[in-house]
């Protein structure tokens, strides 16, 4: 029997190439590893813990939505659907939230890097904090075991939403009977974390992403603006540069060696950028050509989720009804 991935991304903005790299191109590649049996969806319902305006959740669940397919993802190979499409994982959320103790959601990284900003700036504990946001771990939960999934792709940083999971499996397990499949996290070592503009971790609340689908004049305007030291075009350059950082992800073996020859014998700053962004841009252009294809043909996109929802709920259905049964619902 094959080991099953789940896997999903919230639609909260557009994808960056740290999510491309860091996440979409990894599972990309599991799902065509034949040993997994891999579930990938848009986390939608997730994303209302920070978005409120109904045009931008659009956008943003098609964004996302094409950015996989152009990324090279198999609708064949794998059940991709939209996390809002599947009522059975609300259902066994509530179920979930009461074998959860609060304790449990008291420590949830999320709420406790909260609460300690409220204090820290003089308030409330618990102002502005909503009940999505406490909750948020349980409908992971949910998500995660509501498919049986044996792995879960996450980074480190990551990992407690996966504790919390198997926690919750084991409060369940303990009251019910041997129900629910313990999941365990998924790790790949190779991952990289991906620096941003300014040399930090790219990260949307950081505001240093590049966009994965900008236009080319966008991309070379977003490239630009990297942050870089003060060194004058003849001095040589520190090859662990955020520019030579990101330069090697999308470039090759030759091309990097290249450019490491490039960079220690004084390439200007302005022209490592441009280098940069021809590397890049012959990488992205491909998969841009696909994401502006499905951008232009959103009801094919709208048919892929829908019979990946059918599918999925088939699935899901099988494990609510075990659910039901073992707490005596289903009379």
């Amino acid at each position: 029997m094959k080991n099953r991935i789940l896997t999903g991304i919230k639609p909260t903005g557009y994808a960056h190439i740290g999510n491309y790299l860091g996440a979409i191109k990894p599972a990309i590649e599991l799902s065509n590893n034949e040993d997994f049996d891999c579930f990938y969806f848009i986390a939608d319902y997730h994303a209302l813990t920070t978005l409120s305006n109904r045009q931008e959740m659009i956008e943003y669940t098609y964004n996302i939505a094409c950015t996989w397919l152009a990324c090279g993802l198999d609708p064949n190979k794998v059940i991709f659907y939209k996390q809002s499409d599947i009522p059975e994982d609300f259902e066994l959320n509530w179920i979930l939230c009461n074998v959860t103790p609060k304790g449990l959601m008291n420590r949830a990284h999320a709420y406790k890097a909260f609460t300690e900003r409220n204090e820290k700036e003089g308030l409330d504990k618990d102002n502005g904090v909503n009940m999505g946001l406490y909750n948020y771990p349980i409908l992971m939960a949910s998500d995660i075991i509501l498919f049986g999934a044996n792995y879960v792709p996450v980074g480190l940083d990551q990992k407690q939403h996966i504790e919390i999971a198997r926690d919750i499996v084991n409060y369940f397990n303990n009251k019910y009977g041997n129900v629910f499949i313990l999941p365990k996290e998924y790790i790949q070592e190779d991952t990289c974390t991906l620096v941003g503009l300014d040399g930090r971790k790219m990260s949307k609340s950081y505001g240093n992403t590049i966009q994965l689908f900008s236009t080319e004049d966008q991309l070379r305007k977003t490239i630009n603006k990297i942050v870089t030291d003060s060194k004058m075009p003849g001095e040589p350059k520190n090859l662990d540069c955020t520019i030579n950082k990101i330069y090697k992800l999308f470039a090759t073996t030759e091309q990097s060696k290249d450019f490491d020859k490039k960079l220690l014998n004084g390439l200007s700053w302005g022209e490592a950028k441009k280098e940069l962004f021809e590397v890049m841009n012959e990488y992205i252009k491909p998969m841009r050509e696909k994401f502006n294809y499905y951008q232009n043909h959103k009801e094919e996109v709208d048919k892929i989720l829908a019979e990946g929802a059918e599918k999925a709920r088939k699935v899901a259905k099988e494990y609510l009804q075990k659910t039901r049964h073992a707490i005596g619902a289903d009379l």
